[in-house]
């Protein structure tokens, strides 16, 4: 079962013990981790912090997603344009 209130996508880098996340259910969140499951702990405790700051400053707070994905892919080149 997926721990997360939100999807999460993790992108692998060239680095192998770097990788960065973020959701695309909540805007503004985003970190790094050594690896996959050091991205899924930080950002299952970040998320709940993210929240909380939104809160706190009376931001508008996402739906929480009922069925939350995580993608795992190689992280997306920026491209000139």
């Amino acid at each position: 079962m997926i721990d997360l209130e939100y999807s999460l996508t993790i992108e692998a880098t060239k680095e192998p013990d770097f990788f960065g996340f973020y959701s695309p259910d909540l805007p503004g969140f985003s970190g790094i981790g050594h690896s996959v499951e050091d991205c899924l702990y930080k950002a299952k405790w970040g998320m709940i912090e993210h929240v909380n700051l939104l809160r706190e400053q009376g931001l508008p707070i996402p739906p929480k997603n009922v069925n939350p994905k995580i993608i795992i892919q190689n992280e997306e080149s920026l491209k000139a344009a």
